[in-house]
């Protein structure tokens, strides 16, 4: 007898990126040399001051339930910190602390989306985003953006706005194509949004990771009256290394932040206790973080730097990532009988060079494959 999976995760696929990871594990279990440029996770240990904060914190009992929004003093520590770099200020009652910024989009997602709503995305896009709408049963709408090199723009946001649409999400320094959308495009975006009463969440997982000339944005910086339309989707995973900690954070309205803390109050309750007090004060010592923070992307601008020309050397064009650490090359000129899709080519990567990536397709755009340099 078939087991009677529900509607809501029928409707859901397998993440493309860790069903990569997993082959590239497996491979490696077998003692196969492998190359592996699926996933998005940092190579880098977790800065050392970092984790002796979280034993300082075990070791002082900081290990019983916190409030579903966070500890006090994380809640603090990110205020201080959007304060510091970008010049806001933030109430208590705006911020929540989630496990990992995964699920600061789905609570943000799950607490304003009807199914008889419309979600704008953008392709390409990170492969979790379709899904989470799918949970909800609300419609998909993709906004094509390759004929402006992966950079959404107000217009298109406004061509594809009807009457049903709830909801934008927006993911700059963007998961796969490392493109940034520029302040002033960012802002126009979201003023439309707000004219037809559309909200947005801003994806910001990789908001330092940005390589000069283009400049650390993020909507914390729009004036009062957009803020009120958009959910910052916050994480530590990526820029500090700290992925399995597993920590993230939601900056919104007073009212959507309670709605998101109701449903994770019925789902995680809050992150793990001492990993949010090794947040905390990995923000709280800012000098000391920012230092490890930039170790880390000088090596990424290391690596981007041989990668890119040498992707286009050998003839898959490649546009330069501006921020994140992905590489996204068009591989249709390589499409023959044999390889008809990016999924082809991707496994003919993984059978014969043992060089595992993650095809274009499971971020809505066929002919490319996911290079992860991180």
């Amino acid at each position: 007898m078939a087991f009677p999976v529900s509607e809501s995760v029928k409707r859901m696929r397998p993440s493309a990126t860790l069903a990569a990871a997993a082959i590239a594990a497996d491979l490696k279990s077998q003692g196969a040399d492998v190359i592996d440029l699926s996933i998005g996770e940092p190579d880098f240990d977790t800065p050392q001051h970092i984790k002796n904060y979280a034993i300082e914190a075990l070791q002082h009992g900081i290990t019983k339930y916190t409030p579903t929004t966070g500890l006090k003093s994380l809640q603090k520590a990110i205020i201080g910190f959007y304060e510091r770099e970008f010049g806001v200020s933030f109430a208590a009652n705006q911020v929540m602390a989630t496990s990992g910024g995964k699920q600061a989009i789905f609570n943000a997602v799950l607490t304003l989306v009807n199914r008889d709503d419309e979600v704008l995305i953008h392709q390409p896009y990170w492969v979790s985003f379709p899904e989470i709408v799918n949970f909800t049963g609300a419609k998909i709408v993709e906004i094509e953006t390759e004929e402006t090199g992966f950079v959404l723009t107000a217009e298109q946001v406004k061509v594809a706005i009807t009457d049903k649409t709830k909801l934008i999400i927006i993911n700059s320094p963007g998961n796969p194509s490392g493109r940034v959308i520029p302040a002033d495009e960012f802002r126009k975006i979201v003023e439309v949004c707000a004219e037809h009463n559309v909200y947005v969440v801003s994806d910001e997982c990789y908001l330092k990771f940005v390589y000069p000339p283009a400049e650390v944005f993020s909507t914390a910086s729009l004036p009062k009256e957009l803020q009120e339309y958009v959910c910052i989707a916050g994480t530590f995973s990526k820029t500090l290394a700290m992925t399995g900690w597993r920590v993230g954070y939601t900056i919104a309205n007073p009212e959507w932040t309670r709605g998101m803390a109701k449903l994770q109050s019925h789902s995680t309750s809050h992150p793990t206790s001492f990993a949010q007090e090794g947040c905390a004060m990995a923000l709280e010592n800012w000098s000391e973080t920012n230092a490890a923070l930039n170790r880390m992307l000088a090596e990424y601008t290391r690596r981007r730097e041989f990668l890119i020309p040498a992707l286009n050397e050998i003839g898959l064009p490649c546009e330069m990532p501006e921020g994140a650490f992905y590489a996204f090359p068009n591989v249709r000129r390589c499409f023959n009988e044999r390889i008809k899709t990016s999924a082809d080519f991707a496994d003919l990567l993984l059978k014969e060079a043992h060089i595992v990536t993650t095809n274009g397709a499971g971020f809505g755009v066929e002919g490319f494959i996911r290079l992860s340099y991180a």
